[in-house]
């Protein structure tokens, strides 16, 4: 089958559609890991009680939504470029608005206009894993405040079992257009010390990256989870 790369069409058109209309409920916590089932929860990001959080590459919003009800933050701002995502989280948890909110945007140019806004950044296999990220670190180092912090899970290898870039190159995988056509969107799947660079290179500080093994499963990975500060 021929495979069409588009940058128009919402390559995220199907994804959690299915269970959006099974599952309307607020999640009581989420996971880090691949296989969304084990190891730490939401409890790597710290305390929030009070803090401005942003959610980059947010898709239907889960994860936030679970924040801005059982972490009294100040504000969760769940954000992502897909009008179908974006669209799926608004029926979702609209109604938990004003502590979150749900931003339609690419993650670079939201974080551009939001210097020295966040206290904690997080992404879940989200926007660090499908945008550059020389160009998305930098972004988000600028977003954070003086002390603020950056987490986020990424494979630490591909799907199919080969192994993580040692650039930072990215990958054409699969995915499709809302009519159901084959299409490719770009992945970054980096190695540690790659993340590590790329880190220290757009200004953040003690930088941790640890190592989730793959739980069972059919469609199993290790997950890099990867915490930085902004220097204070």
């Amino acid at each position: 089958m021929d495979r069409v790369t588009t940058s128009t069409a919402d390559l995220w058109h199907h994804y959690g559609r299915a269970r959006a209309t099974s599952d309307r409920a607020v999640p009581d916590t989420f996971y880090w890991n691949w296989g969304q089932d084990d190891g730490p929860g939401p409890e790597v990001l710290g305390e929030l009680a009070g803090r401005c959080v942003g959610d980059l590459g947010a898709g239907t919003a889960r994860h936030a939504a679970h924040l801005a009800v059982h972490h009294q933050p100040a504000r969760v701002v769940a954000v992502d470029a897909s009008p179908a995502q974006h669209a799926l989280a608004t029926d979702l948890y609209a109604h938990l608005a004003p502590r979150l909110h749900i931003v339609r945007s690419d993650a670079v140019p939201h974080l551009q206009a939001m210097s020295g806004s966040y206290d904690v950044l997080y992404s879940v296999f989200g926007a660090l894993d499908f945008t550059d990220p020389r160009e998305l670190l930098p972004a988000a180092a600028a977003a954070l405040k003086p002390g603020g912090r950056l987490v986020y899970s990424t494979l630490a290898h591909y799907l199919n079992g080969a192994p993580a870039q040692p650039d930072s190159v990215a990958a054409d995988i699969r995915a499709k257009t809302p009519d159901g056509q084959a299409a490719t969107l770009r992945r970054w799947v980096l190695q540690e010390h790659v993340w590590t660079k790329l880190l220290d290179e757009a200004g953040f500080t003690t930088i941790t990256v640890d190592l989730l093994p793959a739980t069972a499963g059919p469609r199993t990975a290790n997950t890099l989870l990867v915490s930085a500060y902004h220097p204070s």
